[in-house]
């Protein structure tokens, strides 16, 4: 039916409670990052609007906590490479490790560990970064195709049930970008577009196999952040009630911050290692299918350009 173990994910998840906490610690704080220069930003316009009448104060509150949480967005924003670098490709390179039956250290060192992974794979985070928009692009094109193919399938009412397909394919493509990661980890290619351009090949050559467990996941990672949120929601509107002018938007604002936060240091790495060993069962021993290949190029000009970077990379001189 699936093609992955959610006990060995959740082993999996147990052996690298290291890169856990150290998740839990990064999105953590960027939750409280948020709430702070959101509360910052209403209690400066709550300050600015006392000027005026009470509602000049409440219109100059919102927009200040609008604008702190504006400002915190784009500073993350920028910080979106060190993020993907040292969290995400860390704990993908230590959970293939596991997967493969290599032993890694525990504690601090797990993360030490993983950062020499990385940056033997990729020696600065822009090449990486660089890699995974191009992955992410040539995916939403795949995700296409792969859509053209299930409205083939012969499923009563399927018209019916594109929304939920739907919804299915953007779990899809929003783990197959660091699954993709992990299949350069496992695989060590020469060069890492290289590997980028076959993993992407053998995802779109198994479209509908991993849409089926993808399928199944999308339940599970849904029906959990929901929990999340409602567990969120009574902590968020407190929070949102002490801040100045009472920001009464702020509650389910921050319910869905700290849902998101939760969902990013815990959900999201579990239903990677899920996907994960989903993919590397159903293109186990398969050669990228050429005839997928050329249908990628000629849909995707990302695709177009993950292999041009592939077939101009060389070796580097010994030194």
């Amino acid at each position: 039916m699936w093609d992955f173990s959610v006990g060995a994910a959740l082993g999996l998840m147990a052996r690298t409670a290291p890169f856990i906490v150290f998740r839990m610690l990064v999105y953590a704080g960027i939750a409280v990052a948020y709430v702070v220069l959101t509360a910052v930003g209403a209690g400066l316009g709550w300050l600015i609007g006392a000027a005026g009448s009470a509602e000049f104060r409440a219109t100059a509150t919102g927009i200040g906590g609008f604008a702190g949480f504006g400002l915190t967005a784009a500073v993350l924003y920028m910080l979106r490479e060190y993020i993907l670098y040292v969290v995400k490709a860390g704990h993908i390179a230590v959970l293939v490790e596991l997967m493969e039956g290599r032993p890694i250290p525990m504690g601090r060192a797990q993360i030490d560990h993983a950062s020499v992974m990385v940056r033997g794979r990729f020696a600065e985070a822009n090449t990486l970064f660089a890699l995974d928009l191009i992955i992410k692009g040539v995916l939403a094109v795949t995700v296409g195709l792969i859509q053209g193919i299930a409205n083939l399938l012969p499923i009563p009412g399927l018209d019916t049930l594109m929304g939920i397909i739907r919804g299915i394919l953007r779990v899809s493509v929003g783990l197959m970008d660091e699954v993709i990661l992990g299949h350069i980890f496992r695989t060590k290619p020469a060069d890492s577009w290289e590997g980028g351009r076959q993993g992407l090949v053998l995802y779109a050559q198994n479209g509908t196999a991993m849409l089926r467990n993808a399928a199944f996941l999308t339940f599970i990672i849904y029906g959990l952040t929901f929990v999340i949120f409602l567990v969120m929601l009574a902590p968020a509107a407190a929070v949102a009630y002490a801040m100045p002018g009472g920001w009464s938007a702020g509650g389910i604002v921050f319910a869905v911050l700290f849902a998101w936060a939760v969902k990013a240091a815990l959900i999201e790495p579990f239903a990677v290692a899920c996907m994960m060993q989903a993919f590397f069962k159903v293109s186990a021993g398969q050669a990228p299918d050429p005839a997928w290949d050329a249908r990628l190029a000629s849909a995707s000009g990302k695709f177009q350009e993950l292999r041009s970077k592939a077939s101009a990379w060389a070796p580097r001189p010994a030194i």
